[in-house]
């Protein structure tokens, strides 16, 4: 079994799956991140993402230790540089991780420029293939809010300036092409429109932001921005955070090392969007663990595969701890939804549409 490709540009083909970092460093130690990254990397996945401000929960302790142990692997096991896609972000501002250049309190050039310096160096590599912002420099309803208030609208860095210091960054070697996250339909054609005449137009391939069987707001705006402008989208959180596989609801107790209970009341951005204690969270992710069984498949499988049948998805950014869970993600590459699952799946979502924005 080996992962397809997506080719997003002459020369940049990636994985349908992508491997998110963001437990390497606090769920995972190096040898089991050695181990899961060799497991991955054997089936044929060469995509990995990662950020500056991984692992999460985000800690001064930890900051950067996901590109580390990512930049290790490919050092300690030889790993041809040309072979793997690295993609990692920087942060957008924040205010509250001081130990990311006192914030960060903007994402202007100066701190995009030492943003990449930083990763390459704990990425030990010469370039990035793939460099994303995190998060607008911007108000932006995200993470859980989904109605923009326009009274919350701050000073903020031009996009231009952002543009001007990728485009540097291009120019010296340091990174391939751009991605945006957690971007809206608006950021996402602002950045294409003064890209437009410029060298850096054919830069910008992707877009990533949150996709799954609780959050398909995707749909409703930028899907038809992405079909059009030819922008492919990561799918990040296809499994929402793990509640999809039910483990939360399960008869039999959640498992203590789940990690919406390790990190219970430290991981503001999870728990803000994914609400275990709503009713139509449970009543939803319950009617997917229903059709998955009917089906003979397990939730997770379900989960993913209905991710990766979505038009405009290049690849779906998925998280594993533990070697059974990349197995599980891995064997999902051999898993066709017929279309009378696509039916339950969506008659499903009518009644509960995207609890989980």
């Amino acid at each position: 079994m080996s992962v397809p490709l997506f080719q997003l540009a002459s020369d940049l083909s990636v994985s349908r799956l992508c491997f998110g970092t963001m437990t390497f460093g606090e769920q995972n130690t190096f040898p089991e991140t050695l181990s899961l990254l060799n497991e991955a990397y054997r089936a044929g996945i060469n995509f990995f993402d990662s950020a500056e401000m991984y692992p999460v929960p985000q800690r001064r302790d930890t900051h950067g230790r996901s590109e580390e142990y990512l930049g290790r692997w490919i050092k300690d096991q030889k790993i041809p540089r040309n072979r793997v896609i690295l993609a990692t972000k920087v942060a957008g501002p924040s205010g509250q991780m001081t130990w990311i250049r006192g914030g960060p309190n903007s994402l202007d050039s100066k701190n995009i420029s030492a943003a990449i310096d930083s990763s390459l160096l704990r990425l030990s590599t010469d370039y990035i293939d793939l460099y994303q912002i995190h998060w607008p420099d911007r108000y932006v309803p995200m993470f859980g809010v989904t109605e923009y208030d326009p009274t919350k609208q701050y000073s903020s860095v031009p996009m231009e300036e952002q543009l001007d210091a990728l485009q540097k960054a291009i120019e010296n070697g340091k990174i391939r092409y751009i991605g945006l996250s957690n971007e809206t339909p608006y950021g996402l054609m602002k950045f294409l429109h003064l890209s437009r005449n410029s060298s850096l137009s054919p830069k910008i391939l992707t877009i990533q932001n949150a996709y799954n069987l609780l959050c398909r707001n995707f749909d409703s705006g930028l899907a038809e921005c992405c079909h059009h402008e030819r922008i492919s989208l990561l799918a990040y959180s296809p499994m929402a955070m793990g509640i999809l596989s039910g483990k939360y609801f399960s008869s039999g107790g959640t498992p203590p090392d789940a990690r919406l209970n390790i990190f219970r009341g430290r991981y503001s951005e999870g728990e803000s969007r994914y609400k275990l204690s709503d009713p139509v969270v449970k009543a939803a992710v319950l009617e997917y663990v229903r059709i998955a069984k009917n089906y003979g498949i397990s939730p997770a499988s379900l989960a993913i595969a209905f991710v990766l049948n979505h038009p405009i998805i290049a690849s779906v950014v998925f998280g594993a701890t533990k070697l059974w869970q990349l197995q599980e993600v891995i064997e999902v590459i051999d898993i066709h939804l017929a279309t009378d699952i696509i039916l339950e799946i969506n008659e499903v979502h009518a009644r509960f549409p995207n609890p989980c924005p």
